[in-house]
């Protein structure tokens, strides 16, 4: 138990042109449609061809449309009917697919059908749809987005991650809360101080199972989903997002959703994002710094992210950088949360125009226009360079990939890297 942690992150700011704030989707968003889409299952309802075959409530079309969504995903359009129909999804899908709206929107749909209303009298509160995923960037990106869709109801999206006071996220939930969206850890302690009550869920969704895996929240998935309290999965509707699907994730699929659940794969599972070329450059661990510096300097001012492979790393790169007249700036787990909210908002105002980062840091991160992945040291894994390079590509912007490939302790990834740069 380190220090005790006092930090209070400062609320979104919350006026109508900035929960509504989005950014410009790049050119090939159209491309999305040649995504091929598989789905398994039994009586599987028919895909939506565009957000009006959805029949949402005037509210939600204008919320939709104030957000700027225009054009449904694939993921979308399979995902919303599936959800709308009540049935359990696990689905497939890389990240920067558009899967979060993918599943808020059916879901703030049948809550505003319901005429659900949050209110702030109450001891426990009972949240009618609990949304855990793995970082508090990503957990704090699907609030933003939930906040947009109910915008103009009484529904309340409240979001509580780690690394700030305690207090404050009770706080938070207390003052009414329909939608809970946390990060594992903090939400067992908060339903362990009996804050919230779980009788009344109706929709569990877990986004990117595989990751909570790889940091270990397994037990605490585990632990949340066999809590006394929490309707058995028969009577709750369970949503899994993952971006690949390892044997484990599999095993979670088979226990946490009903046996009819259906299956929805969006493009390659565990590809690559086709919006992005990568290159791969044979840099000895000695000379990767020098080549670092070439490459940066040649980019210029465009957004780039580093990967490295540990936390101090990091920090010293980002050191280094600077010292080389680079503006950067680095995020990592063991930087306390206001750093990092500090570092990510340097990196996406342009201020910092290179974001060094560890993998877990990075996870779901979703940052306009990144146009440059670097990856420093290769992962220990495919999976996740397949994670890493989808910061870059999103939304359908095309983005550009760079590898660092040291023989001497990358050689087992020679092998799966040819795979994912052929498919």
């Amino acid at each position: 138990q380190g220090p005790k942690v006092t930090y209070v992150p400062p609320p979104p700011p919350d006026d109508e042109n900035a929960i509504f704030a989005h950014y410009e989707t790049g050119i090939n968003f159209d491309k999305y449609d040649e995504n091929v889409v598989e789905v398994s299952g039994l009586n599987a309802p028919a895909p939506l061809l565009n957000f009006e075959e959805a029949n949402f409530c005037q509210t939600l079309k204008r919320n939709i449309a104030k957000a700027g969504y225009s054009k449904l995903t694939p993921v979308q359009k399979y995902s919303i009917p599936i959800i709308l129909s009540g049935r359990d999804l696990m689905a497939c899908a890389q990240t920067g697919s558009g899967k979060t709206a993918a599943f808020l929107l059916p879901i703030v749909s049948v809550m505003m059908r319901d005429g659900v209303t949050a209110s702030s009298f109450k001891e426990q509160q009972e949240p009618e749809c609990i949304i855990v995923a793995p970082t508090r960037e990503l957990i704090n990106q699907i609030f933003l987005e939930a906040r947009k869709f109910v915008y103009g109801t009484c529904i309340r999206p409240v979001v509580m991650y780690g690394g700030t006071q305690t207090g404050h996220s009770i706080r938070q939930v207390m003052q009414g809360c329909n939608i809970l969206c946390a990060t594992p850890g903090r939400l067992l302690d908060i339903i362990e101080r009996e804050k919230i009550g779980l009788q009344n869920v109706k929709y569990l969704v877990l986004d990117e199972a595989d990751r909570m895996l790889d940091m270990g929240f397994g037990l605490d998935m585990k632990k949340l989903v066999s809590y006394p309290s929490m309707p058995p999965k028969d009577e709750r509707q369970t949503l899994m997002f993952s971006a690949t699907f390892p044997v484990e994730v599999q095993r979670l699929a088979g226990e946490f959703l009903k046996a009819n659940y259906l299956f929805v794969v969006v493009g390659l599972v565990g590809g690559a994002c086709s919006d992005v070329q990568q290159n791969i450059l044979q840099v000895p661990e000695y000379s990767k710094r020098d080549k670092l510096i070439e490459i940066l300097q040649s980019i210029g001012h465009e957004r780039t992210m580093v990967f490295v492979s540990k936390k101090k790393k990091a920090d010293y790169i980002a050191a280094f950088l600077c010292q080389e007249k680079i503006a950067a700036t680095s995020i990592h787990g063991d930087r306390e949360q206001r750093e990092r909210e500090i570092a990510l908002q340097d990196f996406r105002s342009g201020k910092s125009p290179v974001l060094v980062a560890t993998s877990v840091a990075a996870r779901g991160l979703d940052i306009e226009n990144v146009q440059h992945v670097i990856n420093f040291d290769l992962p220990s894994t495919i999976e996740e360079y397949v994670h890493r390079i989808g910061r870059t590509g999103r939304c359908g912007n095309i983005g550009k990939a760079v590898c660092f490939f040291d023989s001497t302790s990358d050689g087992h990834l020679a092998q799966p890297l040819v795979k994912v740069l052929s498919d």
